[in-house]
């Protein structure tokens, strides 16, 4: 086996186990917090992290195995399911993101007016048309027998037509299919978050104002204090931009080695170098393992979420920690007992 092969394939084996740990992550703090199920973005997170989470248990372990062997795996009608959901929920992970910038817009920009503009209802035919976008190029290409093992990517997903009409008609619908997807979410991610940095920008600025006034009127404030100020308003300016940058530049970077591959590949009549196109596949399963940590484990709900649940573990199996939650429990119980003891002694009117 030569170095890239097996560079590639740690690589794809990094990919799998941090899709699968982080995404099941995500699914247990979504479970654990009523706050989080009730949200509007909850919806869109849950359905990425379901298409991320089945991504990473069907289509990631095939190529791994595809780079492995450099043979097909599996049988021919199990390939062509492997595919369906690869086309899939590849696509309904892009409109997912697509959702959520959307939403976060709406809740920056119009944040009084979020809870009437954003429902739960509005969420669900979102998601809705996510699945029916998703299911039709799906569909498609399973009844024109456009899904089979690709040898360039070692792995099932779109593959060319022999005939020459079938290569025509499988061109157009790839230009097609990423056209609605790819380039269609690529828009709708710079034109909302690029907003949403500018509202936050504008906020930033009149933060600095006030500050830079308050300063001003404090004349005895000491000099290191003034100096923590400033340097946190350029922390704030950069925080901002910083998280915009990964809402963007993830995506851009994971999709689109990929996606512009495919586009070469359906005018060259020289194969491409097949370490390449393994290289922009695990790129894009990256974005898998990329999500929860982009959407969800990085912000401050989820990070303390996680706490909770990790301290209400320790807690379970350490017998001082039960002992000391019995304690408590009985001291609370009793202090219950006072209290309707007192309300039962007070006099009524």
């Amino acid at each position: 086996m030569h170095t890239a092969e097996l560079a590639l394939s740690f690589l794809l084996v990094v990919i799998i186990v941090v899709s699968l740990l982080s995404n099941v992550l995500v699914l247990i703090c979504f479970l654990y917090n009523a706050e989080i199920r009730k949200q509007v973005p909850g919806l869109f997170i849950l359905n990425l992290t379901f298409c991320d989470l089945l991504l990473s248990a069907s289509s990631m372990p095939l190529t791994l195995f595809g780079v492995l062997s450099n043979a097909h795996p599996g049988g021919h009608v199990f390939c062509q399911v492997v595919g369906f959901l690869d086309t899939f929920l590849t696509t309904n992970s892009m409109l997912s993101m697509a959702a959520l910038s959307i939403d976060r817009w709406v809740a920056v920009v119009f944040p009084l007016s979020y809870h009437s503009r954003i429902r739960h209802r509005d969420a669900v035919l979102a998601l809705a048309y996510t699945w029916v976008h998703s299911l039709s190029f799906s569909v498609v290409a399973a009844c024109l027998s456009w899904v089979g093992y690709h040898q360039l990517y070692a792995s099932c997903t779109l593959c060319n037509g022999r005939a020459l009409h079938a290569k025509t008609q499988f061109a157009i619908y790839t230009l097609v299919l990423h056209t609605l997807t790819f380039l269609l979410v690529s828009v709708v991610l710079c034109v909302t978050y690029l907003k949403v940095l500018k509202v936050a920008r504008f906020h930033c600025k009149r933060i600095d104002v006030i500050t830079m006034q308050t300063l001003l009127l404090l004349v005895d404030i000491h000099p290191s204090v003034r100096q923590r100020c400033l340097e946190e308003q350029k922390r704030r300016r950069q925080r901002a931009t910083r998280k915009i940058s990964t809402f963007i530049g993830t995506f851009v970077v994971c999709f689109t080695p990929y996606v512009i591959t495919r586009i070469v590949e359906l005018f060259m009549t020289e194969p491409f170098n097949p370490y390449w196109g393994v290289l922009c596949k695990s790129l894009a399963y990256s974005k898998a393992a990329c999500d929860p940590f982009v959407y969800s484990l990085l912000r401050h709900q989820y990070r303390k979420t996680c706490s909770d649940i990790i301290n209400r573990l320790m807690k379970r199996s350490s017998p001082n920690n039960s002992r000391h939650q019995q304690e408590n429990g009985k001291i609370g119980r009793a202090k219950e007992i006072v209290k309707d003891g007192e309300v039962e002694a007070r006099p009524t009117d």
